[in-house]
């Protein structure tokens, strides 16, 4: 099984006085559900940011869809970037623009023609129930409605790697329910490698997965 992410001796920092990963050893295969905790300020946000170049390897390797995340070039990180979808808990939508066209923009920076962008959104707007609220902007949505958007939005170019940073933090039940249903589909209907960042893992998931812990700078898989 192709590996998505690998990770060597892998050390994060911000400064060379504060290391927040260090020498981590992990490997996420194509296909898998991966969960990441650890207490608040272990390091899980600032892994997150290492597998989408947000900030790059102090030490080590970090390998990402087959590319060295060390060092790595704007224009081959620009590639990478359309080939991972991302969630934020604080959904990061363009409050100028509308939810059809947020939901479109990996679509643009892809380059997908305006016919086949508009069948894709129209599509996931539909699959996320909120086809009726395309033209509306995202501070007219609740929440959780906006967090579907950012879902819908991740999922348009139909990524191998799914990014999701406490997804489900700010939302209701129902919201959230909602939020690891499309998380679960992505992983087994469209086999996408899906990581999430959390707090707490839901009682009742209907996918295998793996669970890793981050503890003082280490990250250890919990069987």
């Amino acid at each position: 099984m192709d590996k998505v992410i690998v990770a060597r001796d892998l050390t994060l920092a911000y400064n060379k006085d504060e290391t927040i990963i260090n020498k981590a050893r992990f490997s996420i295969d194509s296909g898998e559900f991966i969960f990441i905790t650890g207490p608040s300020g272990s390091g899980k946000s600032t892994l997150l940011k290492s597998l989408y170049g947000a900030l790059g390897p102090q030490h080590g390797s970090l390998i990402v869809g087959g590319v060295e995340m060390k060092d790595i070039a704007a224009k081959k990180l620009n590639f990478l970037r359309r080939h991972i979808g991302i969630v934020f808990q604080d959904y990061k939508l363009i409050k100028e623009w509308t939810i059809e066209k947020n939901v479109m923009l990996p679509l643009i920076i892809t380059g997908y023609s305006k016919d086949v962008s508009e069948t894709q959104v129209d599509k996931l707007l539909t699959h996320v129930k909120l086809k009726h609220q395309a033209g509306k902007y995202p501070q007219e949505l609740s929440g959780g409605e906006q967090q579907r958007v950012a879902m819908a939005r991740a999922l348009s170019h139909n990524p191998i790697l799914i990014l999701a940073d406490e997804p489900t933090g700010n939302l209701d039940d129902y919201s959230s329910q909602v939020i690891w249903n499309l998380l679960e589909g992505a992983n087994t209907q469209l086999k996408t490698t899906v990581l999430v960042v959390t707090h707490h893992i839901p009682e009742h998931m209907s996918v295998d997965y793996k669970h890793f812990n981050i503890e003082h700078g280490s990250i250890y898989e919990v069987f």
